[in-house]
């Protein structure tokens, strides 16, 4: 399979998925009518079921599942204009009926990377044999560790490890934790659990507002910046756009890049959103990429 191409005011952008290799040639100039149309990543939650009853979980709670044709349509069609990556949640996305048919059919038929979010308790041997050789990154959530996890997440944290090997198998992996009050002062235990199951990168996700629950305190959202600047983990640190990320230094992947051309998300009812915390979007009718102009001029 070929390298993906992505071309924007940065320059003109190349992505091995296999090995994870992204060279920008920025010094190459690409005319405005040439740049990709697509976002650089696009997430979709696969469906909104469950089965777990975390109690700070942001995701919808109304029943909703993606068709699986729908989702390998649109993935032609990003591939088409310079989309470099594909990310299934949720809900859990393993519990989609026809999950690893799709991840098969958005790996053999584009150049774009295939990834997934996972709490990781339904990843049996059989499932994980039929995503060999279609899933180039996976994420394992894990909320805390020890007793930690087992209150907030209601299943033994014995079963992370296990969780975290089998998909060690298939691609690299990276850890994502939700940081709030249960899981604050775990933190560098989490860290070290992460390096010790050869994990690439920790993204830490402060806490979610829900119509149930707040988000994370100032107090802890203070203490979680002190860590990051403070801590030595054995492992990459990353943090999700929720303006925490403000207060510490982070990346800029891409010189210039919009946030709406770096990345969009799209729900389990086909609603397309800057991100998975936004609460407005617009639905996917027809073409992805005009439902993604839409957004762009309306926001």
């Amino acid at each position: 399979m070929p390298l993906q191409i992505r071309r924007s005011r940065a320059g003109v952008h190349l992505f091995d998925r296999h090995s994870g290799l992204n060279v920008l040639a920025d010094e190459v100039r690409v005319a405005t009518d040439d740049y990709s149309q697509s976002p650089r990543c696009l997430s979709i939650a696969l469906t909104n079921a469950c089965d777990l009853r975390c109690a700070y979980c942001y995701a919808p709670k109304q029943a909703a599942t993606l068709n699986a044709d729908r989702v390998v349509a649109w993935a032609a069609e990003l591939a088409g204009a310079g989309c470099l990556g594909i990310g299934f949640g949720g809900g859990e996305p393993t519990t989609h009926p026809r999950f690893a048919q799709i991840c098969e059919q958005v790996s053999q038929s584009t150049a774009m990377a295939v990834t997934f979010t996972t709490h990781g308790h339904r990843l049996t041997p059989r499932l994980v044999e039929s995503l060999q050789g279609n899933v180039h990154f996976a994420r394992l959530s894990v909320d805390g560790v020890g007793d930690t996890y087992e209150r907030l997440r209601g299943r033994p944290f014995g079963a992370v490890h296990t969780a975290a090997m089998r998909l060690r198998s298939l691609a690299p992996i990276g850890i994502n934790t939700v940081v709030n009050a249960s899981t604050i002062g775990e933190l560098d235990d989490i860290a070290e659990f992460a390096s010790g199951v050869g994990a690439v990168e920790l993204l830490l996700l402060p806490q979610q507002a829900t119509a149930t629950q707040p988000g994370i305190s100032a107090s802890d959202a203070e203490r979680l910046v002190r860590w990051i600047q403070l801590a030595n983990p054995p492992i990459r640190l990353a943090i999700s756009r929720t303006g925490i990320e403000s207060s510490v230094v982070t990346a800029e992947p891409i010189p210039g890049e919009d946030p709406l051309e770096a990345h969009l998300h799209i729900d389990a009812t086909g609603t397309l959103r800057p991100h998975a915390y936004a609460r407005t979007g617009v639905a996917v009718t027809g073409s992805l990429l005009a439902a993604a102009h839409e957004l762009r001029q309306a926001i």
